[in-house]
């Protein structure tokens, strides 16, 4: 049996190597704002950091361990295990390479196992490629969809929170001709019911108010733009609503964001990417938090990419991971079943 650390652990995973997670990594950890009751392990790799610190002038703070029990009984808050030892010469920031996006992916798979082991506590994760990843793992969508693979999870989905918006996704990473496809009453009524789960659970809040988009210009207007709203929406609503949820919709998108945004819906119900990514990075475009429902442990992301135009001059800001910590060390706190 595992022993329960007397703090929690947040692993880390470095993102891909080429990309600007390891350089948001060493500022969000040597920039004094990161919550003192949690212990940080990265899964990356020392040279790639060592070197990235060197470049931007900054320290790399993070004692080498061999597993999370390592950790217990140390003093240090911010630990390295070493998830790759890549030639860190040839790794160019900037430069993505098929090897560089293998150990970006080895980084989550090992971060994955650990959370379900339980031996840390939530995973936080950098940003990767997909293109990059496919050139070793074809097929390979995402975080959210790698993950829920893993942990075995049938139902999930992603959500995007900032302080003044919370989006949840019905699709996620496909075409909109796609989209149409996949939308169905019953993936609206998971995704309603996940969010509310959501909401309660890690949030904290007891009586979630959901809004839930229509697809179409004014939710369809009665059935003048499009009968999806009437055909697909009404009937996940009324099953959500018959079931004790707080759920009102379908709402016109144009108008829902912004009542949304003023507090009126704790979190609104997106039925494709950019109808919720959009309104959400206007809002939050530093700071949004992406997170996974539906896993048996906790996850969080930067809601950015890896940003190969910018990485290593030292322009990438930690905003985002610094968000993705906190919120993943609240969501530990509201957590008991660690304790």
């Amino acid at each position: 049996m595992i022993k329960k650390p007397n703090k929690p652990i947040i692993a880390i995973t470095m993102g891909d190597p080429a990309g600007i997670g390891p350089e948001i990594i060493l500022q969000a950890l040597t920039g004094g704002s990161l919550p003192k009751k949690n212990r940080c392990l990265v899964i990356g790799d020392r040279q790639v950091l060592e070197k990235t610190g060197r470049r931007l002038k900054i320290a790399c703070p993070l004692t080498t361990v061999g597993s999370p029990a390592e950790i217990e009984g140390r003093k240090e808050d911010f630990f390295l295990f070493e998830g790759s030892r890549l030639p860190a010469g040839q790794v160019k920031p900037g430069r993505p390479e098929g090897r560089w996006g293998k150990a970006a992916l080895d980084y989550i798979r090992l971060g994955a196992q650990w959370a379900l082991e339980k031996q840390v506590q939530a995973l936080v994760t950098c940003p990767i490629s997909k293109e990059v990843i496919r050139e070793t793992e074809p097929g390979f969508t995402g975080h959210t969809e790698f993950l829920a693979a893993l942990a075995g999870t049938k139902r999930f989905g992603m959500m995007l929170a900032g302080k003044r918006l919370k989006v949840s996704l019905v699709t996620i990473h496909c075409s909109l001709r796609e989209t149409l496809r996949r939308l169905k009453t019953r993936s609206i009524l998971e995704t309603i019911e996940l969010t509310h789960r959501t909401l309660t659970r890690w949030f904290g809040i007891a009586d979630p108010s959901i809004a839930v988009a229509g697809l179409n210009p004014h939710a369809g207007e009665g059935g003048a733009f499009g009968s999806e709203e009437e055909s697909i929406v009404v009937p996940a609503v009324s099953r959500a609503a018959q079931r004790g949820l707080r759920v009102s919709g379908p709402h016109p998108p144009d108008t829902l964001f912004y009542w949304a945004a003023r507090g009126r819906y704790d979190a609104v119900v997106a039925l494709y990417h950019d109808q919720g990514l959009i309104p959400l990075k206007l809002l939050h475009f530093d700071d949004a938090v992406n997170l996974t429902m539906g896993l048996p442990f906790i996850r969080t992301s930067v809601d950015h990419g890896t940003a190969f135009d910018i990485a290593g001059q030292g322009l990438a800001q930690p905003d985002s991971l610094l968000a993705a910590i906190r919120l993943a060390a609240d969501f530990i706190r509201r957590d008991t079943t660690w304790l």
